[in-house]
């Protein structure tokens, strides 16, 4: 399942969201490339999207989550890389 929660996060003068699957990678990239989100947008385990696409992406089917509820599902998926992982990549 892809979830998305709320873009609460500023950068680059807007707000944005995370983007990610709860099952695989695979998923994931494919619901970005379908709705056109620039692959640039990916960080190691999910999407940054702004907060002007937020509606669209949860009616082409991305399930708007809380974002203590999008971290949880993503380290239960097995897909979380931790601050940690991502200061070795």
């Amino acid at each position: 399942m892809v979830l998305i929660d709320d873009p609460s996060w500023p950068a680059h003068g807007r707000l944005w969201a995370h983007l990610v699957s709860d099952e695989s990678l695979d998923e994931l990239h494919a619901f970005a490339a379908a709705n056109g989100i620039p692959s640039r947008g990916f960080d190691v385990d999910h999407y940054d999207v702004p907060a002007d696409m937020h509606a669209a992406l949860v009616a082409a089917g991305a399930t708007h989550v809380g974002g203590r509820e999008l971290v949880r599902r993503l380290i239960a998926s097995g897909l979380r890389v931790t601050t940690r992982e991502r200061r070795g990549r």
